[in-house]
């Protein structure tokens, strides 16, 4: 009876490691970042945007002289070879983005908040970019009142 204890408390052991071994593979797939563009194409279009800081928000704005929210993100992934749609709205609704979590979120993605405004993510709690008419583009800290509700990468 020992060596059938002894033998069932090893079956026991052995599936526990084995279900914190699949635990832990599916954390790791949870937290691994989709497959999208190039991390140096992300980062080089984070910095042509950091590049309009200052300039003033214009509605409707694509640049040189000044940008809407969208017409920033638009411009910034443009200046690097990626056509993104122009608005917020055809963003979300095409096939050119990944939705990631904040934890996934790198300098450059993409930062919604709701379907009405896009900036770019910095990390932590700053985004980068043009927020309404009367401001410059910069950045951004978010608070309880003012956050992303999506992130997106590019494809």
């Amino acid at each position: 009876t020992a060596l059938r204890t002894a033998a069932t408390d090893a079956g026991r052991a052995s599936a526990r490691a084995a279900t914190a071994r699949a635990a832990a593979d599916a954390l790791r797939q949870h937290r691994r970042r989709p497959r999208g563009i190039s991390r140096w194409r992300r980062l080089e279009a984070w910095h042509w945007a950091l590049r309009q800081r200052g300039k003033p928000y214009i509605w409707g704005g694509v640049g040189p002289r000044g940008f809407d929210c969208s017409g920033l993100v638009w411009a910034a992934y443009r200046a690097v070879g990626i056509q993104l749609p122009r608005t917020t709205y055809e963003m979300l609704d095409s096939h050119d983005l990944i939705r990631i979590s904040k934890r996934q979120a790198r300098r450059g993605d993409l930062a919604f908040f709701g379907r009405e405004h896009v900036e770019l993510y910095r990390y932590g709690n700053w985004t980068f970019g043009a927020e309404h008419t009367g401001t410059r583009i910069g950045f951004h800290r978010m608070n309880r009142f003012w956050h992303p509700t999506m992130y997106f990468q590019v494809r």
